[in-house]
């Protein structure tokens, strides 16, 4: 049996961009596992989460317990569509970081939705109550004013994605 080279997927793009639903399409395919920081701060974190401080740092708590898991998933063959925000550069160093320590190959998937979509997007999801978090507009607006895509310096492979 043949195994293909490992991938990790990546992906930056503002709240309600669409990252989780591309994410659920990388992962498709077998061989591709997918997972969620949304679908584990939930359980984990959701009582202590109430302000984007809070989130920052039970995301940082959940990507050091993570790594070592993603790298594990790599080296064994696996593909990962990593379902974590890779919105500031400090997300995308700790990403960096899994793929230098896996040697794996990879794309940062870059979702250029624009503003104003994402807030009709998050409006919808919010009424529909389907979703582990409820950020407000006021919130949406202060992740986006921390949103800074990917540089050429940063060295990854891009790919652009824009809505249909």
């Amino acid at each position: 049996m043949t195994r293909s080279t490992p991938v990790l997927h990546m992906l930056c793009g503002l709240m309600a961009a669409g990252k989780s639903t591309l994410a659920a399409r990388l992962s498709a395919p077998a061989g591709v596992v997918r997972l969620s920081e949304d679908a584990w701060l939930a359980p984990l974190f959701a009582d202590q989460m109430h302000d984007g401080a809070d989130y920052l740092r039970c995301s940082g708590k959940l990507r050091a317990a993570m790594a070592p898991h993603v790298e594990a998933l790599l080296a064994a063959g696996l593909s990962v569509a990593l379902d974590f925000p890779a919105n500031t550069p400090e997300q995308r160093a700790w990403m960096r970081g899994l793929l230098d320590r896996s040697g794996v190959a990879h794309r940062m998937h870059v979702l250029e939705t624009p503003e104003a979509l994402c807030l009709a997007r998050l409006r919808a999801r919010n009424a529909a109550g389907l979703h582990p978090f409820a950020p407000s507009e006021a919130q949406f607006h202060a992740f986006a004013r921390r949103y800074a895509p990917p540089t050429p310096d940063e060295g990854f492979e891009i790919v652009r994605h824009r809505p249909d």
